[in-house]
């Protein structure tokens, strides 16, 4: 028997399959690590302190998550910077779950992004610290790239968010 897609109210498709810390899906039915709503809207601060206490916690998926749902809400003048601050959370995701390609993949495409938005020379949303930021995954890239997953410890997988 085919199970078929979770879908919303407006027949837009949902994910209720529970997941584990590391965002991997798992069988309906089974205990797994609470959700994101996929309808959370939030400040920008409060997505940034949200995503940093989910980050702190051992969960990048999440935290995705969390800074997926500020770039769809964003403006135009932030939404780019969102969605790359989204792709580093995945790609802190990959290198969780110790896929080296697509961590080095997203971390670089994630810096990328955050680099592009800083030649705008605009203050950043929500305190964000995004020179930390492209150090931090910049350095994990290039340390995953060159050693493999091993090196990813759970301290690599919580990059500060903010300038402290």
């Amino acid at each position: 028997m085919t199970r078929s897609r979770d879908r919303d109210d407006r027949g837009r498709a949902r994910n209720a399959r529970p997941r584990d810390a590391a965002g991997r899906p798992l069988p309906h039915g089974a205990p797994g690590v609470e959700r994101v709503p996929e309808d959370l809207t939030l400040s920008p601060d409060d997505a940034v302190s949200e995503a940093q206490r989910l980050l702190d916690s051992g969960l990048p998926f999440h935290a995705h998550e969390v800074l997926e749902g500020a770039w769809k809400d964003a403006g135009d003048d932030t939404r780019e910077l969102w969605r790359a601050l989204a792709q580093l959370a995945v790609g802190l995701t990959h290198a969780q779950r110790g896929n080296a390609r697509g961590s080095v993949a997203l971390l670089r495409r994630g810096v990328e992004g955050v680099r592009l938005w800083r030649v705008l020379d605009v203050a950043a949303p929500a305190g964000l610290d995004l020179a930390g930021l492209v150090a931090h995954a910049e350095t994990l890239a290039d340390d995953v790239e060159r050693d493999g997953p091993g090196v990813v410890t759970a301290a690599r997988l919580a990059p500060r968010l903010r300038q402290d």
